[in-house]
């Protein structure tokens, strides 16, 4: 059997961007994968990280963790011990940060029970209109009048996209 040859492994050549579209779309989407990039170091590794940006249209974009006084202080001077001002600032920014993320992960959690319980009562829902010899969406596609095929299609979109979400949640 012939290998089938994809373009996954393909390398293009480092150019600039002549377009300004195509060039303010690249660096919003580059910024946004630096920044969760950035927000990765920090979790995982606990460092202070500081970076500024300068869009192609010249818009100042940055990222500091903890503060901006905390990062150029470090930097400015690695060997010396932050005032005290900057580390209470600093430690209470790290707090907010980790209170955001807990706060967060509890909503992702309650979410998801929302979802698993949408779930049981539209299955409950579909096994109690075959049982009660209504005209169930799985049986009758093909009868469905105008007017029905719309919100039937609304709900199809609706289920394979909670469907994919939690193919996800299941997959990590």
């Amino acid at each position: 059997m012939a290998s089938k040859k994809t373009r996954v492994r393909q390398t293009f050549p480092i150019s600039k961007i002549e377009n300004q579209r195509i060039s303010d779309v690249t660096f919003f989407n580059r910024r946004s994968s630096l920044y969760r990039m950035a927000n990765e170091l920090v979790d995982f590794c606990d460092v202070d990280i500081g970076i500024v940006l300068f869009s192609p249209s010249n818009n100042p974009f940055s990222f500091f963790h903890p503060t901006s006084e905390a990062v150029i202080e470090r930097f400015l001077n690695p060997d010396s011990q932050l005032s005290e001002e900057t580390r209470l600032d600093a430690d209470q920014a790290r707090n907010k940060v980790n209170q955001l993320n807990n706060h967060l992960d509890a909503m992702e959690k309650r979410i998801e029970q929302i979802e698993e319980t949408e779930y049981a009562q539209t299955l409950l829902q579909l096994s109690q209109t075959e049982e009660n010899g209504e005209r169930s969406k799985w049986k009758s596609i093909d009868q469905l009048n105008a007017n029905e095929i719309p919100t039937f299609e609304a709900w199809l979109r609706t289920t394979v996209s909670k469907m994919n979400y939690r193919l996800e949640k299941i997959g990590k």
